[in-house]
């Protein structure tokens, strides 16, 4: 298993955003959005070992983990991690880009799938199915560049009626859509979204690594 890194750090994001989390940043990723905040996982990392990992869990005396990347799916050692995780009590996220299929996803991990608009010029490698696999514990994020990415948005919202499947989440690109612009669109179309900031990055630079 090809790993970034492994740190503590606040959960800036999801439904989870607050809380201290443990993050696995596993390496590589087949897409290339636009956007992208995390390209130094791209290549690199060191190999580990499942059980390399959850020692360096455990040290850090918190209950939720992240797996995340990069693509972590893009992994095969990313599921049996995920079941481990679980087995040894932690609350397990994973955060992926929606274009590898979930279903082989452990059923105790909340799912945060990231449902790519237009914007981040990856729409086309989305694995649709996924969308009808997510339950109730799991989250649909679409981060928005622009206008035509929330109008995007919405219409999946509704096509695929998840406000009434999972937790929502509507994210606009750090630096790029004004964040006071999208709160208002959502309360002008009533949508049963969550709103989100990327918390990490005000609390430091936006480009620091390990946070």
């Amino acid at each position: 298993m090809r790993i970034t890194e492994i740190f503590h750090s606040i959960q800036g994001e999801s439904s989870y955003a607050g809380q201290p989390c443990v993050f696995i940043r596993l390496t590589g990723c087949p897409l290339r959005c636009t956007w992208c905040d995390t390209d130094y996982a791209f290549h690199g990392g060191q190999d580990g070992s499942i059980d390399d990992a959850l020692a360096k869990v455990h040290r850090y005396r918190c209950r939720l983990v992240e797996v995340t990347g990069g693509e972590p799916l893009a992994q095969p050692e990313s599921l049996p991690l995920m079941a481990r995780l679980c087995d040894a009590g932690y609350t397990v996220l994973l955060e992926t880009s929606g274009a590898f299929d979930i279903a082989p996803v452990d059923p105790r991990v909340h799912v945060i799938l990231d449902v790519k608009c237009p914007g981040s010029d990856m729409t086309d490698r989305m694995h649709w199915p996924n969308l009808s696999r997510l339950a109730a514990k799991d989250e649909a994020k679409f981060v928005l560049a622009d206008r035509a990415d929330y109008d995007w948005a919405s219409e999946t919202l509704a096509r695929y009626d998840l406000a009434n499947r999972c937790t929502v989440l509507f994210s606009p690109v750090f630096g790029s859509l004004d964040i006071r612009e999208l709160a208002e669109w959502i309360l002008a179309d009533r949508l049963p979204v969550r709103f989100q900031l990327q918390m990490h990055k005000y609390i430091w630079a936006p480009d620091m690594r390990g946070v």
